[in-house]
């Protein structure tokens, strides 16, 4: 698979779409390939929900494991994709394209501390 070189991403595995001030995070396909099936999706924050980075906003559940999301940055909840509430296997077909949240960012600079794509591919070559 290829990473989108216009997203940025965690080693937590999460990838961003940025849109102006606001980012889309969902979850790579590597993570959805180490979790296997994925069967339910549980976002506890709520829209409005202040997020800092690295603070845990929901879970993924596989036939594998439970896995937590991460927000890769600090900002505002402004929308929950409630699609994966009757769909969570859209991240099994379409990781990049399944988002989780929309965050509106408090800070374009928390970007600096995220991969590219390239510098993502490494990492997860490197953890393989």
């Amino acid at each position: 698979m290829e990473y989108p070189a216009e997203y940025k991403y965690t080693k937590d595995h999460e990838w961003l779409q940025v849109e102006g001030k606001t980012a889309l995070v969902g979850l790579t396909d590597f993570a959805q390939k180490q979790l296997g099936d994925i069967v339910f999706v549980e976002v506890v924050s709520k829209e409005g929900a202040q997020l800092e980075a690295e603070e845990p906003f929901g879970s993924v559940e596989s036939v594998k494991a439970v896995s937590e999301f991460f927000s890769p940055v600090s900002g505002k909840v402004v929308a929950v994709n409630a699609l994966l509430d009757a769909e969570p296997d859209a991240i099994n077909t379409d990781p990049h394209g399944s988002w989780i949240i929309k965050i509106e960012m408090s800070g374009a600079k928390q970007l600096d501390g995220l991969l590219t794509a390239a510098q993502y591919e490494q990492f997860i070559t490197a953890e393989d």
